[in-house]
């Protein structure tokens, strides 16, 4: 794994294409977010892959402090996606590129939701604090998912 590398798997207990119809909407996302953090987007935008041109801008997102403070911007761009997976290559104010992958993958009536997260901070010093925090956001988001899905944690899941 390298350095600023988180991965966090979660088996829910809800179908894959359920998991990801739900996970894909901008309300899915500021769902496993909230309600500490939200990310703005412009109206109806849908993580869907015949609407995303790989390598293209699809929009600059604020990240809200509980939903109204400005604390960062990510310019969210895809480098793939598809029907149950994509691969988000990204700028942030926080972070010369960030990279967030997430898998769903069935498993009979329930699916394993992976994240992995890497990213290079602007700032090195930095690096340490971001760590803990994407660390701390990405294991709310799935206790988020377990929430409304039902779930516990693949055994062995690193978050470094």
């Amino acid at each position: 794994m390298r350095t600023n590398e988180l991965v966090v798997t979660s088996h829910l207990g809800a179908p894959a294409d359920a998991v990801w119809d739900a996970v894909t909407t901008m309300e899915g996302v500021n769902f496993e977010l909230g309600p500490w953090l939200r990310m703005t987007a412009p109206a109806g935008v849908r993580l869907d892959p015949e609407l995303v041109t790989p390598g293209e801008r699809l929009f600059r997102s604020r990240l809200l402090l509980g939903g109204v403070l400005p604390i960062d911007f990510d310019d969210l761009t895809f480098v793939a996606i598809g029907p149950s997976s994509f691969h988000e290559r990204s700028r942030m104010l926080s972070a010369r590129v960030w990279e967030h992958e997430r898998h769903v993958e069935p498993d009979g009536p329930r699916c394993f939701l992976t994240d992995r997260v890497w990213f290079d901070p602007r700032v090195r010093l930095a690096a340490p604090l971001q760590r803990r925090i994407v660390r701390a956001v990405f294991q709310h988001r799935h206790e988020r998912l377990n929430q409304r899905f039902g779930a516990r944690r693949r055994p062995g899941a690193t978050a470094g």
